[in-house]
């Protein structure tokens, strides 16, 4: 939904949400080197899924997405 009158808040949507993504994938990449066993990235992955499932709606509520 594009506001007429407002690009500047969508550039800067659109460029938050990027950098965010970003970070998610270096954070998980990461992770995936370091953590050793399988039933360790299966939980660890589980915890993680959790928490986006929280997470995600309060962050796209927060920048209006």
């Amino acid at each position: 939904m594009v506001h007429k009158g407002l690009p500047l808040f969508d550039l800067l949507r659109v460029l938050v949400g990027d950098l965010l993504k970003g970070v998610a994938l270096r954070v998980c990449a990461w992770l995936d080197q370091n953590i050793q066993g399988r039933r360790v990235k299966i939980v660890v992955g589980l915890l993680l899924g959790v928490a986006a499932y929280f997470l995600f709606p309060i962050i796209l509520g927060i920048l209006g997405l």
